[in-house]
């Protein structure tokens, strides 16, 4: 039971006059024990105001949670700005949807992440970038280059910077293979090609291939400024063969130019920048020419199938399909290695400059 003092009015006991009007316990219905928790039942369910009454203060509902709404959060301005900035989330959200759709390869197969360019300098990404330079034709050819120049008696420094000079042109050859014949991998889920699956990126093997370029050129000039821009136009022959005449009759004239090169690259090479040696036999120059294109032979028979689903006409491909491309890899590898053989018979007959 709620108890409460009763207050005075406004005109009760207030004039001159008056008298004080006092009120016992009994008239008032007061339990004397009951006092103080009528104070104190007072100070939880109402105010005192000056005068002594008790006013009544409603209780919040512990279950509904106490929140105090913003009136103008709900204004118009507020709406119009909220929808604005919904629009201009959509709109971010479609334009980096259209930019994953135009990563896409044409048939719809999506990349895989590409992990490795986040760990650029890594072990991992260095075994992509090795298998992104056909390491093995990279090698095989600086292996021969070196073995070349050791036998025509080039002391072992400029032995060793010829390996490594070819070792790196070929290095870029491939990679700049890869990345131009990327949408291609793809369309034929070659598994092979680090680019077109997705492990490393193109900007990330650009950015590779420029670096190489630049340690490339202060290399190929040790061995003397014209021997350097001689090797420098093989290694800029190759990469024009990558994009020009390389799905025609002519796809061999790149390889015979660029193979070509190299002896001349040989001859006139020596130690330093102002080295110049001597023009190469003709004879060696041919047959240079000839290996560049036994090579390719041999390298094409691998993508005939692809090669023959994109509507290529070069000589290997047609060669493969009235041969087979077994009988045209035998042939070709018997070719390569008689021509490879002429060329250490006449130099050892006529050396490799004149």
């Amino acid at each position: 039971m709620q108890r409460w003092k009763r207050s005075r009015s406004a005109g009760e006991g207030t004039g001159p006059d008056a008298e004080v009007e006092e009120h016992t316990d009994e008239e008032l219905d007061v339990d004397p024990a009951d006092e103080a928790g009528d104070v104190d039942e007072a100070g939880e369910l109402g105010e005192v105001d000056e005068v002594g009454e008790v006013e009544l203060v409603e209780e919040p509902d512990p279950a509904e949670p106490d929140v105090d709404l913003d009136p103008a959060a709900e204004s118009d301005e507020d709406l119009e700005d909220l929808d604005d900035d919904v629009e201009e989330l959509d709109e971010e959200l479609d334009e980096d949807l259209d930019d994953e759709l135009d990563e896409l390869p044409e048939d719809g197969r999506p990349l895989l992440p590409s992990a490795t360019d986040s760990r650029f300098g890594g072990g991992l990404l260095a075994v992509q970038l090795l298998q992104a330079a056909h390491a093995k034709q990279a090698i095989t050819t600086a292996l021969a280059m070196g073995l070349a120049a050791a036998v025509s008696g080039r002391p072992a420094r400029e032995t060793a910077v010829v390996l490594l000079t070819v070792l790196v042109g070929q290095t870029i050859l491939g990679w700049h293979n890869d990345i131009v014949d990327r949408q291609r991998d793809q369309a034929h889920g070659l598994t092979g090609k680090p680019v077109a699956m997705g492990r490393i990126s193109t900007e990330t093997l650009w950015y590779a291939l420029f670096v190489a370029a630049l340690l490339l050129v202060p290399l190929a000039i040790t061995t003397g400024i014209k021997a350097g821009c001689l090797y420098l136009a093989s290694v800029a022959v190759g990469l024009l063969g990558n994009v020009v005449l390389r799905t025609g009759f002519f796809s061999w004239w790149s390889w015979a130019a660029s193979y070509a090169l190299l002896p001349a690259y040989l001859s006139f090479g020596g130690w330093g920048g102002q080295a110049e040696g001597n023009p190469p036999e003709p004879v060696i120059l041919v047959l240079a020419a000839l290996l560049g294109i036994g090579v390719h032979f041999m390298r094409a028979v691998w993508g005939l199938v692809a090669d023959h689903e994109d509507g290529w006409t070069y000589l290997p491909l047609k060669l493969g399909l009235k041969l087979g491309a077994t009988r045209l890899l035998a042939l070709s590898t018997v070719y390569t290695a008689i021509i490879a053989i002429l060329i250490a018979v006449m130099g050892a007959k006529v050396g490799l400059s004149k």
